[in-house]
């Protein structure tokens, strides 16, 4: 990539611990990282485990309790060798000043991710009043100096209006789409710009025929003499065409043994808490008839040993909602850790919750 980079990337060699909010199924080895360090409305440096080979990621950053989703991209990276790795990351200018903050890694093929949060300001810092929903188009300020474009709006099926900034000045890009997935590589051409002589622009595009009933669609703009190039995707109509992520084909120097995820992990969000007697929970993407145990216990402990509070069956699987007894000898702890463990399958998540009586 000629893209200059926004953080440091280290190699390190030791074994990394399992991130505290991620979510996986043990008998498989999926990436993970953990929070290493935070430097107050500045950086975040994070530590991997478990990194396929040489695939391209973004990293997002987004509100507390979003897992990231449809964030704020701040940087780009390739995993290299894969394994573990230490990087550091930018906290963008719409997230300084909050509390906690939810980043996310997610693979541009091959369909791997996963995403944890930090304090940023624990005593001092605010909250969002209302938490994105999935599909809302991110904040447009992102810090670096790699070129960015940032969604700002969409008219589904019609047009898409980004925001771009860190663009080379006055030189000429093609916009291009394509199927998700794509990054827009080898798209439709769907217009020509000039760059400003900020590097900093807005533009509407039409959304091509092609891709005007899919769900998700890739856009890129390239510049065809200089090299430089930005990409991202846009939500486009809900129950349109979903378009697959097609695993990427290992280089022949690189062993092809470990497939990517072909399947979905459950994760669950807090909904509400009555003091030192119930919380209730709501899971997505749950394995169909499943039996699952509920934990509970200390915080920082993933649940893991944990108190057995109930158990439940999955059914047809996907989205479930629950409410689970906090055990007394919880009673009075201030945050509690809560555990979702299959009885078979090898399947979990975890959380955790304030115990106050309180709605999320």
């Amino acid at each position: 990539m000629n893209k200059k980079r926004v953080f440091v990337i280290v190699m390190v060699l030791a074994m990394l611990l399992p991130a505290f909010i991620g979510i996986n199924r043990a008998q498989a080895a999926y990436p993970s990282f953990t929070i290493s360090e935070v430097k107050k409305d500045v950086s975040v440096t994070i530590l991997t485990k478990d990194m396929p080979n040489n695939l391209e990621w973004k990293v997002l950053m987004g509100e507390y309790n979003t897992r990231g989703e449809n964030g704020i991209q701040v940087a780009t990276f390739n995993s290299g060798a894969g394994g573990s790795m230490s990087a550091t990351f930018n906290i963008p200018d719409a997230l300084k000043g909050r509390a906690q903050i939810s980043i996310r890694i997610e693979s541009l093929t091959g369909g791997y991710y996963y995403y944890n949060w930090f304090w940023n300001d624990k005593d001092n810092g605010t909250w969002p009043s209302v938490t994105p929903a999935p599909g809302t188009p991110a904040p447009t300020q992102a810090p670096g100096t790699v070129p960015i474009i940032m969604i700002k709006s969409v008219d589904p099926g019609k047009t898409v209006t980004i925001t771009a900034s860190n663009f080379p000045k006055n030189l000429e890009f093609v916009a291009l789409m394509g199927k998700m997935w794509t990054r827009g590589i080898n798209g439709i051409e769907v217009g020509k710009l000039t760059s400003s002589s900020t590097g900093s622009f807005e533009a509407t595009f039409d959304i091509p025929a092609e891709f005007q009933n899919h769900e998700r669609v890739a856009i890129r703009l390239e510049n065809k003499a200089g090299g430089y190039y930005s990409y991202n995707w846009f939500w486009n109509k809900t129950g349109g065409v979903v378009v697959t992520p097609v695993p990427t084909t290992a280089p022949t120097t690189v062993p092809t043994s470990t497939p990517a995820p072909a399947v979905k992990y459950p994760y669950f969000n807090i909904l509400a808490v009555q003091r030192d007697n119930t919380v209730t929970v709501e899971g997505f993407d749950f394995p169909a008839n499943t039996e699952f145990t509920i934990l509970m216990g200390k915080m920082w402990t993933m649940g893991i040993n944990g108190t057995e509070v109930g158990t439940f069956n999955s059914g047809e699987g996907g989205k479930m909602t629950a409410t689970f007894n906090i055990p007394a000898n919880l009673a009075g702890q201030s945050r509690i850790a809560v555990r979702l463990q299959a009885k078979t399958g090898g399947w979990y998540a975890y959380n955790w919750f304030w115990n106050n009586t309180t709605q999320n």
